[in-house]
Order: C-alpha cells, then sequence, then structure tokens
C-alpha cells in the first residue's frame, strides 16, 4: 500500500483533530449533565450557579465548531427554561 508523506500527515491532522473535538465534546456533556443532575434534584441555588459556566462551555463548544450554533442555542434555551421553571414561585 503507497502512503505519501502529505496522506501520512493527513492522517495525523485528523486524530489531532479528533482528540480536541472529543475533548470539547466530553466537557461540554459533563457540563450539561452537572447542571440536569441539579435540576432534577431541584436544587435552586446550585442550577443557578452552574448556568453561567454551562453557557460559557456551550459558547466555546459552538466557537470550536464542535457542535452547530442552532444546536448550541437550542440547548440553551431549553436549559434556562428549566431552570427558570424551577426558580419560578409555585403560585405561577
Amino acid at each position: 500500500m503507497v502512503r505519501h508523506k502529505s496522506a501520512i500527515r493527513q492522517h495525523k491532522r485528523s486524530l489531532r483533530r479528533k482528540a480536541v473535538n472529543q475533548s470539547n465534546t466530553s466537557a461540554l456533556r459533563t457540563q450539561i449533565r452537572k447542571l440536569r443532575e441539579a435540576i432534577q434534584a431541584k436544587d435552586k441555588d446550585k442550577a443557578r450557579a452552574l448556568l453561567p459556566k454551562t453557557f460559557s462551555t456551550i459558547d466555546m463548544a459552538v466557537k470550536k465548531k464542535t457542535i452547530k450554533p442552532n444546536t448550541g442555542s437550542r440547548t440553551k434555551s431549553r436549559l434556562s427554561r428549566q431552570v427558570g421553571l424551577l426558580t419560578a414561585s409555585p403560585g405561577k
């Protein structure tokens, strides 16, 4: 099998990119999971505290093109709505 230098370089580059994308995706999923666990536990203070960090992680993933912009916006919208419902007064 012929392996040209350019093909070898491109393969190494794809492996590096894959590692970066996996790292970013893992960090994103971990952060979202922490927030969702706080929401499930109905821990208002912890959920409010985690929301900005989660939004920042989502924005970084969008910036690095790990996820698409619409996916990031949709996720942020859903999470903020869930936290808002959690912190809303029971009378409403």
